[in-house]
């Protein structure tokens, strides 16, 4: 039996939540039981929360957000850069056009 891969929303709907500077909101949460990216709710602020199995240690729950951004965007992960946020949950990243 096949371990299912992450859910990840349609790449169009990820990309509409990036802003004219080319930044996007993330919400994180470190130390979930899958990887998931999921949209903002209608009406709800416009941040993309992503869900990862990665403990916060030494940046590597960091490492692993970017990672299921850049999987989600359909770009490489280095075309990420975390903005702010490194230690806190909430986290602004630029994206490179």
């Amino acid at each position: 039996m096949s371990r299912a891969k992450h859910r990840l929303p349609d790449r169009a709907a990820v990309l509409a939540l990036v802003d004219a500077r080319g930044q996007i909101a993330v919400r994180a949460t470190p130390n979930a039981s899958a990887n998931a990216v999921a949209l903002p709710a209608e009406g709800a602020a416009r941040v993309l929360s992503i869900r990862t199995t990665i403990t916060p240690e030494d940046g590597k729950a960091n490492d692993a957000i970017l990672g299921l951004l850049a999987e989600a965007l359909g770009c490489p992960k280095s075309a990420l850069t975390l903005v702010r946020g490194a230690t806190a949950r909430d986290k602004v990243v630029q994206v490179a056009r």
